[in-house]
């Protein structure tokens, strides 16, 4: 492989997983906000999906964001009467999000970032090594 082709695919990682970070970080903000009514439905996690595409330059194939999906897993329930949105229980439909799984999941996407950025640092430090050879 080829340095630009090494660099375009890290480039191309780094990119996904940062738009992977921003869906799970939007998760983690929206885990505990409650819907304004009973009827109206609580924040639905995202879940971030990849796809892949052969670059026309160098020939590499490279991932990238595909479209957010909705989870469609059941919403949870609270129980918290004086609550606006309280149904005639008293319960509170909560969104779908689970504080650890999306932590895990951010955890995962940065280490893969930071993959993706060694490999970079990797790249750019062997093409600096062949130029001072070939000097």
């Amino acid at each position: 492989m080829d340095f630009m082709k090494s660099l375009t695919v890290a480039a191309a990682g780094l990119k996904a997983q940062s738009g992977r970070m921003r869906v799970i970080a939007e998760n983690i903000a929206n885990a505990d906000s409650a819907p304004t009514s009973p009827t109206a439905e609580p924040y639905r996690r995202k879940i971030p999906t990849f796809g892949q595409h052969v670059d026309a330059e160098t020939g590499a194939t490279l991932v990238e964001t595909g479209r957010v999906r909705r989870d469609q897993s059941a919403f949870r329930t609270k129980y918290d009467p004086g609550n606006p949105a309280a149904n005639a229980k008293g319960e509170v439909r909560m969104p779908n999000v689970n504080s650890l799984i999306e932590n895990m999941d951010m955890r995962e996407a940065q280490r893969s970032y930071e993959a993706n950025l060694n490999m970079i640092t990797t790249t750019r430090k062997m093409i600096s090594r062949t130029l001072e050879i070939l000097k």
